[in-house]
């Protein structure tokens, strides 16, 4: 029994579904907790919509709420779950969250060259920065199809 967790990035996508899944499953088999994280941003100046930090950290949380019910509905044992949900850019956030961890869990993204490149800049900046052991869930097209069903 391991008492570093292991921290996974989500964002509400397929994918991260997809890499939540992986890390609940290996939370279990280690019997170590499970840190979710999610990060938020909001710059008052630069937001033209109506809404505030506790509103975006209100959306933040729901986005792992949802994603964590839909895990467990496929599963019959789940770990330790801590629900993080931190403010600030979401490759930061995550760099800082593996200090101490066992392992940080993230998704790859699928699509288009360009897509690619920007929501891909997050695995690839914990790739370089993280301080634990990294795992990118590999995504293609037809798994995200198989985990939207």
């Amino acid at each position: 029994m391991s008492s570093k967790p292991i921290v996974v990035g989500i964002d509400g996508t397929p994918a991260s579904g997809l890499a939540l899944d992986w890390a609940l499953d290996e939370a279990v088999v280690r019997g170590c907790p499970l840190h979710v994280v999610n990060a938020w941003t909001y710059e008052a100046l630069a937001d033209w919509t109506e809404t505030s930090a506790q509103r975006a950290q209100a959306e933040s949380e729901a986005v792992i709420e949802k994603a964590l019910q839909v895990a467990a509905q496929r599963r019959e044992e789940l770990p330790e779950i801590v629900r993080r949900s931190l403010s600030g850019d979401a490759a930061e956030v995550l760099e800082r969250a593996s200090e101490g961890a066992a392992m940080l869990v993230v998704a790859s993204h699928t699509g288009h060259r360009i897509r690619q490149i920007v929501l891909g800049s997050t695995s690839m900046h914990v790739v370089r920065h993280a301080h634990a052991p990294i795992v990118v869930i590999p995504v293609n097209d037809r798994e995200l199809a198989e985990s939207t069903r």
